[in-house]
Parts: structure tokens; sequence; C-alpha cells
């Protein structure tokens, strides 16, 4: 739990549009595996995935589910999407997974509702979970 919730506003257009998700803003609080690779703010490498595109999302789900301040919004077979608190303040980052389904890969985006800094937290997320993901393969 919190002390403060500055969650801000639950995104509206957020999701997979034609194999697609929304793009970083200009600030430095998201990563996006679907960026340009030169944007080294912005660009996370996407997770290697060796099975089916829907025994990724649920092993990502279960991963998700068992760490802190963390809240599931929506699972597909295909797509995951995740809220994550943080601890003091409570800002929320919103977390996607897609696992492409004509590919071994499993696209990912993560970005913060409020504020310019998430001073690298949403990379670390992501890089974290990939760890877990990976060492469960």
């Amino acid at each position: 739990m919190s002390l403060f919730s500055f969650t801000g506003k639950r995104p509206d257009n957020l999701g997979v549009k034609d194999g697609k998700f929304l793009a970083c803003p200009s600030s430095p609080n998201c990563v996006n595996s679907q960026g340009d690779p030169s944007d080294q703010e912005h660009f996370i490498a996407p997770i290697a995935n060796g099975g089916s595109s829907s025994a990724a999302i649920a092993k990502l789900k279960t991963i998700v589910e068992g760490m802190e301040r963390s809240t599931i919004i929506e699972a597909t077979d295909i797509y995951l999407w995740a809220l994550f608190t943080s601890k003091i303040m409570g800002f929320g980052d919103d977390l996607e997974f897609y696992a492409e389904p004509s590919s071994d890969v499993i696209h990912v985006r993560c970005a913060a509702r409020l504020g310019r800094s998430d001073l690298g937290a949403n990379r670390k997320r992501v890089d974290a979970i990939r760890e877990k993901f990976q060492a469960s393969v």
C-alpha cells in the first residue's frame, strides 16, 4: 500500500493496434521494444520466446502477479496489461506485453502515467521480468 495515490488517469489508448503499441512520448519515462533501436532512451529489446504465445503470456502473468504493487488489468492469449504503483507516492506505470503470434518475440512497453522522469524504474522492471522469464525457460 502506498502512502499517497498519484496513480494518474487510466489511459484509454493502450493495447495493440495493427500489431503495434502506442509510441513512447518524448519524456524519459517510457520504454518500448517496438520503437527505433537508435533511440537509446526509449528502446528496449523484446523478450525472446521459444514457446507458444499463450504459454508466454501465462508465464508473464504469473511473474507479474508475484511482484509487489502490481495489478493485472487485462489478459488474453497474446496480450497482458498490468499496473504497477510506486511504494511511497503511488505513481502508476502501465506495463504491456504482446506475444506476437507470427514471431518468437514478446514485445513490451512500460510507461509512467504521470511526471517526466521515472529514474529508470520502467527499464529496470522490464529487465527484472525478462530475467525471471528466461530463468524459467
